[in-house]
């Protein structure tokens, strides 16, 4: 059931320490020793003396967007604590919609693991149940911080994620060994209508995921856009003449820290003649409660919730 009754029992603002490695310097391991402070809001249900789930989640390119609110709202509803984090802000960054070359797309998967870090030493925090889940860039770091290659690089030590979930995520990078996952459940939420990241590269990764034996599922919404858990935006689809979009790219880990345009074989920036401009995004209310939904249940099993 979808709760619109507010359940929040206290609001904390933690920092996170972190960095901004390039894509290149994250993919081959470069530490970056400049360190930069973003903050989580941790958001707490209920006050009592059991340790409580927590999940981190990753807001898109547009910043802190409603839907953060509306998950923290629905899955405290559940007796789950989440932890949102602000990415952008710190870094002096407002929205990458227009730039997406503003913050290098894997630095955030740095900020998950260091996320998970600061929530593992808190008190009201059950470390062996923490989730990540993401929306649109967000999603990316949400869905490929369960690779192994990354978390034995990044990841905190003995802390494992109970679930990565991914709504509207882009799927077009293959990187290397990107098919040794986490054991845990990966789930994706898609609108079949989203023309700023397509669906296909995902089907066909969750494809590559599910014949190595993978626990992932894609969810698929018809006539939903891009955002479409998004209760500010209309449900009419709106089209945004100058945001970024690499829907028409298709791009590969040539060789270690090396990203390649697939078809051309030259080094990926945004400026690539692949990038366009003028994706669309709506709210799609039946998308929000059935996805809302699924991720309740997926939640309550995987942290064991009565």
């Amino acid at each position: 059931m979808v709760s619109t009754r507010p359940q929040i029992a206290r609001t904390e603002i933690h920092p996170i320490q972190t960095a901004t490695p390039t894509d290149q310097e994250f993919l081959t391991g470069i530490k970056v020793t400049k360190t930069t402070t973003i903050a989580g809001i941790f958001r707490i249900p209920s006050l009592g003396s059991d340790r409580l789930p927590v999940v981190i989640l990753m807001h898109g390119s547009g910043g802190m967007r409603p839907n953060i609110d509306y998950w923290s709202q629905q899955l405290a509803s559940s007796g789950i604590a989440t932890f949102a984090v602000d990415y952008f802000t710190g870094r002096g960054i407002e929205n990458t919609n227009t730039d997406q070359a503003k913050l290098p797309v894997l630095a955030e998967i740095i900020d998950v693991y260091n996320a998970a870090s600061v929530l593992g030493t808190h008190p009201l925090v059950d470390r062996n149940r923490i989730a990540v889940m993401g929306f649109s860039r967000g999603a990316r770091a949400a869905l490929y911080s369960s690779l192994l290659r990354f978390q034995k690089m990044y990841g905190p030590e003995g802390l494992n994620f109970s679930a990565y979930i991914a709504f509207y995520t882009s799927c077009n990078t293959r990187y290397i060994e990107d098919e040794m996952v986490s054991e845990a459940p990966i789930r994706l939420f898609h609108g079949t209508a989203d023309d700023y990241v397509p669906v296909g590269p995902c089907r066909s990764y969750v494809e590559r995921l599910r014949k190595a034996g993978k626990d992932v599922q894609i969810t698929e919404y018809a006539d939903a856009h891009h955002a479409f858990d998004n209760p500010l935006l209309e449900e009419t689809p709106t089209a945004f003449p100058t945001w970024q979009t690499t829907r028409r790219c298709t791009l590969v880990e040539e060789t270690p820290g090396r990203i390649v345009n697939a078809e051309t074989k030259q080094a990926f920036s945004y400026a690539d003649p692949c990038v366009e401009l003028g994706p669309h995004v709506a709210y799609n209310p039946i998308a929000s409660s059935q996805s809302t939904q699924a991720v309740k249940e997926l939640l309550g099993r995987v942290f064991k919730l009565n």
